[in-house]
């Protein structure tokens, strides 16, 4: 009875069906092609990972507390232009730029959520507005074209940041163990800390929370800016890995990365968050799209395969929600 009990109360968490989900997808996948876990191809979704992922982490809590933040994609193209356009122009050295880009990047998240917080206009319209300012900014100062990065070579940010090395067959980018360090991070802030709380309250019931004292707006604030800076960081680390800094770049990430946070069980609404499940939605489109490809689906395809998983989480969600509700 009490194993029966475990089981019901596994299934019930928003984390199952993801994990399910998962676990299906590298069986198929695997089927269909046996290489799609070999060392090379598990380094490469490891490496594509990363970046939009340190997105999600971030991303997952400011939707816990019942916004969104439209502004990752413009953000993630943005900062590498900056970093790079300061340091071949002899302004700043590549650090001092990368430093200056996280602050730029902070900066807008703090507009944000001022705009969020104090004037009360919906964050759905304030970050499409500040994508708009963001990539049209990036594509003015470089008239559209990438900037060059090639000079990076022997930085010690590269190497702190995307430095490589191998254990055994598997290539391994050092931007995984930040992934794994936020991961742990954000999750331990989310379930085990005072501020979780306050996140959650802030999603639920904002009313409530400020009746109970809870800083509504400063919590709020404070997510928006750390969603810009992870968005700015991941940026940055992309650029580093690919030597490419494009304006252009991060097109369309901010609902691929929306998209992860939701199908990992984080509720649209707010007020119910987590980062586990989020690390499982993260690797759930990015394994998606490696492995369509790998398998010989067209590339352009991935889009439906994306819907599709979304409507198919959403139901889940939704039936064990009301199966949670009625107690059974």
């Amino acid at each position: 009875m009490e194993n029966s009990s475990i089981i019901q109360r596994s299934i019930a968490r928003p984390e199952f069906g993801p994990f399910v989900l998962l676990v299906v997808e590298l069986a198929v996948f695997w089927g269909f092609n046996h290489d799609f876990l070999s060392p090379q191809n598990i380094s490469n979704i490891l490496a594509f990972t990363v970046e939009l992922g340190l997105i999600a982490l971030a991303m997952t809590l400011l939707m816990t507390s019942g916004e969104f933040d439209l502004s990752v994609g413009s953000l993630f193209g943005f900062s590498p232009v900056l970093m790079w356009t300061l340091f071949n122009s002899g302004l700043t050295s590549l650090e001092a730029g990368f430093v200056v880009a996280l602050l730029v990047a902070a900066l807008i998240g703090l507009v944000n959520g001022w705009f969020v917080t104090q004037l009360k206009i919906p964050s759905f319209l304030v970050t499409l507005g500040m994508l708009l300012v963001v990539r049209g900014t990036a594509l003015f100062v470089t008239n559209g074209f990438p900037q060059r990065t090639w000079s990076a070579e022997g930085s010690w940010l590269a190497e702190v940041l995307v430095g490589d090395f191998f254990i055994g067959p598997f290539r391994i980018y050092m931007s995984l163990f930040w992934f794994i360090a936020a991961a742990i991070a954000l999750g331990y802030v989310l379930t085990q800390s005072r501020t979780g709380n306050w996140i959650q309250a802030a999603g639920g019931n904002p009313q409530a929370a400020r009746a109970r004292g809870v800083n509504v707006s400063g919590v709020k604030i404070g997510l928006f800016i750390l969603s810009s800076v992870m968005a700015s960081l991941a940026g940055v680390i992309s650029s580093l890995r690919t030597s490419a800094a494009n304006p252009n770049s991060g097109t369309g990430y901010e609902l691929e990365v929306i998209a992860m946070v939701v199908i990992g069980g984080t509720a649209l609404t707010g007020g119910r968050g987590t980062i586990i499940g989020t690390v499982l939605g993260i690797l759930i489109l990015r394994v998606m799209r490696n492995g369509i490809v790998l398998i010989g689906v067209p590339g352009l395809a991935y889009n439906i395969f994306i819907g599709a998983i979304i409507l198919g989480m959403m139901a889940l969600h939704s039936w064990l929600e009301r199966r949670h509700q009625a107690g059974t």
